[in-house]
């Protein structure tokens, strides 16, 4: 990728901050990329792409430190769940093998498991020796008839928000507007159905699920999410979306942005985390689209998905209300989260905004006031000192802080990309109560807080010597010998 091709996507026109530096944007300093380079951040936004066969043309170390590094779901294939790489060596660098290999890797890789495309993954040996995996994929695409499209990532290129808008521009530069979506189901209520698009959204532990039946029950068809559960005839159909929804903060702005320029389709960025901005995001889709009949059904649907979930909650929030949280995340979670803690009544003493925009800082001083704590550095020690401080109940990060807060004896909840619950939608509301109460109550609390037992024995036993001490008058009242003969 050239030089010019990176400026422009860091350049992005549809930030409001775009003139200000920020993580989300900012040019890497050397050494930034350690949370994740131009290559994992493409990779992992494309993965969730399930009957693709994803490989990675570099070294075996790309593909072997960066596979299935993100907890989303299929509810088919499962073809993204094998790695695939050109494993290049040091011979191949030498001899100048790579493109070589590259073309009989897809050439496998379509005979072997007959794919419904094939991304290829650019990484730093073969973007520094001048492979040109652009060509190779034109040439196998005739070869084999199967579409292979080049997301040319390199690490060294930048960071992992990055690599998020150069997978974006690749699927809008080959994919996006090369096939037309399915006909709409004829009958009465085929004016009814609207199409609809979310762009960022992973189905990280299955979370797109719990959102689908309310958007179903609205007609609101979505056409592809880009990319959690998606299919690569699903990508090639969002151009005709009526709205598309922003779902995971910046990461595929991009991709938002140049839909609406080149079709006209509006956007929106929104939250499926917490009952309010559940409830905005379908209102937003509704006012998007301009349609009363949907605005009519949306509030209906509103009004008895929250009355719902106001009675389910009830007894969880009796047991949360009250309770301090320390959120240290990043990202669209920065925000999101902070709002459906919020909903149960709980305190957020800080919140991690390493990997935030700063419309997400600024959403952040709308829900917890001008005088938010926002980390930026999030070591051990500084974490643990904001626990004792604020006498924190849970600690809720990522699962690389999670030695932290067991070290320390704090309750911890997993929010990251690799946890096993999902907590979107009105249903995820009632998922997220429950975890948390199991976690903060849960009695190896308390246990683990006591001293062990071979300390309290210990301290019995010097208690017991003590009392010994000051209940024997013999040597504590008897005068010295050295006094007598004075």
């Amino acid at each position: 990728m050239k030089q010019k091709d990176i400026a422009e996507l860091l350049d992005e026109p549809a930030c409001a901050h775009n003139k200000k530096s920020k993580s989300g944007c900012a040019k890497p300093k050397p050494g930034a990329t350690a949370g994740g380079c131009a290559f994992d951040g493409a990779q992992i936004a494309l993965l969730p792409i399930a009957d693709v066969a994803h490989i990675v043309h570099g070294p075996i170390a790309c593909a072997g430190s960066s596979w299935d590094n993100r907890g989303t779901r299929s509810s088919g294939p499962r073809l993204y769940r094998i790695g695939m790489t050109t494993d290049l060596t040091e011979q191949d660098v030498i001899m100048g093998r790579g493109e070589k290999r590259l073309f009989y890797s897809i050439k496998q890789a379509v005979e072997d498991y007959q794919p419904a495309a094939v991304f290829v993954y650019n990484t730093c040996v073969p973007a520094l020796i001048g492979d040109d995996i652009e060509a190779v994929c034109k040439e196998a695409e005739k070869r084999w008839n199967t579409p292979v499209v080049p997301v040319d990532a390199a690490g060294f290129y930048g960071t992992k928000n990055l690599g998020n808008r150069i997978a974006g521009e690749a699927m809008v530069k080959y994919v996006c507007g090369t096939r037309e979506p399915d006909p709409k189901p004829a009958g009465a209520d085929a004016k009814k159905i609207h199409d609809i698009t979310l762009v960022g959204e992973y189905n990280i532990a299955g979370e797109l699920w719990h959102v689908l039946p309310l958007l179903d029950e609205l007609s609101l068809r979505v056409l592809c999410t880009l990319s959690g559960d998606a299919r690569y005839r699903e990508v090639q159909t969002m151009h005709r979306s009526e709205a598309n929804m922003m779902v995971c903060s910046k990461a595929m702005i991009n991709v938002a942005r140049k839909l609406q320029e080149a079709f006209g389709t509006p956007w929106f960025e929104g939250s499926f985390y917490g009952v309010r901005d559940v409830s905005q995001a379908l209102r937003d889709f509704a006012r998007l689209i301009g349609d009363a009949d949907l605005t009519d059904r949306t509030e209906k649907l509103i009004a008895r998905e929250e009355a719902k979930i106001d009675a389910a909650l009830a007894p969880w929030r009796e047991k949360l209300r009250g309770r301090k949280v320390l959120l240290y995340t990043g990202g669209v979670k920065s925000w999101s989260v902070i709002a459906a803690l919020q909903d149960l009544g709980m305190e957020v003493v800080a919140t991690g905004t390493k990997k935030s925009t700063e419309e997400d800082k600024a959403r952040i001083r709308e829900l917890m006031g001008e005088d938010a704590v926002m980390l930026e550095d999030g070591n051990p020690r500084a974490l643990i000192k904001i626990v004792r401080d604020n006498r924190v109940d849970v600690l809720i990060a990522g699962g690389r802080n999670m030695y932290t807060a067991l070290k320390a004896r704090v309750p911890f909840l997993d929010i990251n990309q690799e946890r096993e619950f999902g907590y979107a939608g009105y249903t995820g509301m009632l998922e997220l109560a429950r975890q948390l109460v199991l976690t903060i109550d849960s009695p190896v609390w308390s246990a683990v807080r006591r001293p062990a037992p071979w300390a309290r024995q210990t301290q019995a036993q010097e208690l017991a010597q003590a009392s010994d001490a000051v209940t024997t008058p013999q040597e504590s009242c008897s005068p010295v010998p050295a006094i007598q003969e004075a």
